[in-house]
């Protein structure tokens, strides 16, 4: 299995996760998603230094894992490529701020270092939160889910051809790659030579199938209010998810609950 098959493989199993059963995938995805945009809110709008109170955020991600089914591993495997760019955020904080923030035992710690974990924490959560909507909810849903938010049809059917188009491309990427491979074997990638006809013919398969993809999705019925789709309607159950989690997380987000238990343990 080439690395253009491993790729493929790694986007079917995305909509096999979609299509679990658990009461989170059962969840209406308006309010999964509305959910899921407050969190993010809420994590960024912590202050930089706050790293006490932001790692408490973490256990809402982890509650999902454990209730919708999918190991954690399964997270930070696929988020594998974009994980260590969002680490790399704050990598120059230390060094721009050195001015001294706490003490633990003899080593003192600046506030550098402390901003530089939280932006590195924050970008862990929102991937985290990100990946499991995606992992929870189909692509179809989750567009008609933006469609009832009334987010503009353009976007959304943009959104909706990429994540499909994207698969389109790299099996023509992974077929051609197999071919030019067997008319020169022994070779390491593509020679240089052969970019610009490679990328030539790249684009006109990927041009005809996903015209072919397009007139397909036509003909079953796909329009931008995605009618088509079978919406899990917006229940009482949905509406008190979404209203009890965002209430939680500006809970969290205005009282520093690891310092209060810190607190209450010392005493």
């Amino acid at each position: 299995m080439n690395k253009m098959e491993k790729a493929l493989r790694e986007l079917s199993e995305m909509d096999e996760l979609a299509a679990h059963a658990s009461p989170v995938h059962g969840l209406c995805p308006t309010a999964k998603l509305l959910t899921a945009i407050a969190y993010i809110l809420t994590v960024v709008s912590f202050n930089k230094y706050d790293l006490s109170g932001l790692s408490v955020m973490l256990l809402y991600p982890v509650l999902l894992f454990q209730v919708s089914g999918i190991p954690v591993r399964t997270c930070f495997y696929k988020l594998r490529i974009v994980l260590p760019l969002v680490m790399a955020v704050g990598l120059f904080n230390p060094i721009f701020d050195r001015a001294p923030m706490l003490t633990l035992g003899t080593v003192v710690v600046s506030g550098g270092v402390v901003s530089m974990l939280s932006l590195m924490l924050k970008g862990l959560l929102c991937l985290m939160v990100s990946f499991l909507l995606m992992a929870t909810t189909p692509i179809d849903a989750l567009c008609a889910a933006l469609r009832r938010l009334h987010v503009p049809g353009m976007l959304v059917t943009l959104l909706l051809l990429t994540y499909r188009y994207v698969g389109v491309m790299t099996e023509e990427l992974a077929v051609m790659t197999d071919a030019y491979h067997l008319r020169a074997p022994g070779q390491k990638g593509i020679h240089i030579s052969a970019w610009g006809s490679f990328l030539g013919q790249l684009l006109l398969r990927s041009m005809d199938r996903a015209q072919e993809l397009y007139s397909s999705m036509l003909l079953r019925g796909y329009h931008e209010h995605f009618h088509y789709v079978d919406f899990k309607p917006f229940t009482f159950s949905d509406g008190l998810y979404t209203v009890g989690c965002t209430a939680a997380f500006l809970l969290l987000r205005f009282v520093n609950v690891a310092q209060a238990l810190g607190g209450l343990i010392v005493r």
